[in-house]
């Protein structure tokens, strides 16, 4: 599988990455699921310590054991949590990360994080404490690199220009187009990578699409109708006639930008994974049939956080 460089940093990232959210509690079925990701050429697991109130990294902590050498490990911080009460709140300060990636190292087992985000942010933050935390995690090499997970504009110009972020984790496909309108270009131009998440758009662009719709799509998604969402199905099927899956042509279309480094999709299932990493980069989306799937769906944009 490709692999691309995280923003200025040296580390290299397949261009599909295992969002380990949705591994679910039973670590052998974990396992299973990131072995076969890493036999199918993905380097790139992406966590957070809020999953399952820590339990999700020490699920991948177990499962990677021997074999961290091969892995490029993604986590998040931000969201100060209580185990037991299971509740949490908003904690951007340098105090609480200091604290928390020492807990993520013991749950994941291993003395270093490739990559390290801020799961979140708003503009009231205290962003430069924030980043003082993160560059002197980066200094005393508990972490190689660090970025922010946001959709926020706002927030994401802060980092940018006032941080040495690699990369940028923001929900992103053919029925979220709102980054093209503002951060794409801007972040590419940085030298600062996207990891694409939701390319499928919770089902909704994948190969089961007719009856994640039928299921889910009756309040629609994002700014469209369930009645757009049946539209934007039909225009596609009739795009395919490359026999491309659905599934390849949304990730196609998420990894066509060249901020994009990585498209972020989860797994409960070996079946799941399989159907993700059958993707075909070869069959990369033309400049003509990009510019039609463009048509077929809309150019959304954010309303807040500009």
């Amino acid at each position: 599988m490709k692999k691309n460089r995280l923003g200025k940093s040296d580390i290299m990232i397949s261009e599909l990455t295992l969002g380990c959210m949705s591994l679910g509690t039973d670590i052998n079925k974990a396992k299973k699921i990131i072995d076969a990701a890493i036999d199918h050429g993905i380097n790139h697991l992406d966590t957070a310590d809020l999953y399952d109130f820590g339990k999700n990294e020490e699920i991948i902590g177990e499962a990677i054991k021997n074999k961290r050498e091969q892995i490029v490990l993604t986590t998040k911080v931000g969201n100060h949590f209580d185990k037991e009460k299971k509740t949490w709140f908003w904690d951007p300060s340098k105090g609480y990360i200091e604290q928390a990636v020492k807990n993520s190292l013991k749950r994941l087992q291993t003395d270093y994080i490739d990559f390290y985000m801020l799961h979140g942010g708003t503009i009231e933050d205290p962003i430069h404490e924030t980043i003082d935390a993160f560059e002197e995690l980066k200094q005393a090499g508990y972490i190689r690199a660090y970025g922010i997970s946001s959709i926020r504009p706002n927030v994401i110009r802060e980092y940018i220009e006032h941080s040495s972020i690699d990369g940028v984790m923001t929900q992103y496909s053919l029925l979220d187009r709102r980054p093209e309108e503002t951060t794409l270009d801007l972040l590419h131009a940085n030298g600062i990578s996207v990891l694409a998440r939701g390319p499928l758009a919770k089902g909704m662009l994948s190969n089961d699409a007719e009856r994640v719709i039928r299921r889910k799509g009756d309040e629609g998604y994002l700014d469209y109708s369930y009645t757009e969402l049946c539209a934007v199905h039909q225009g596609i099927s009739q795009l395919q006639q490359h026999k491309s899956s659905r599934n390849t042509l949304a990730l196609n279309y998420a990894l066509k930008h060249p901020a994009i480094a990585t498209a972020v999709f989860g797994a409960s299932s070996i079946e799941q994974l399989k159907e993700n990493v059958a993707y075909n980069n070869t069959q990369q989306l033309t400049n003509e049939e990009y510019d039609q799937l463009k048509q077929i769906t809309k150019a959304n944009m954010y309303t807040n956080h500009r």
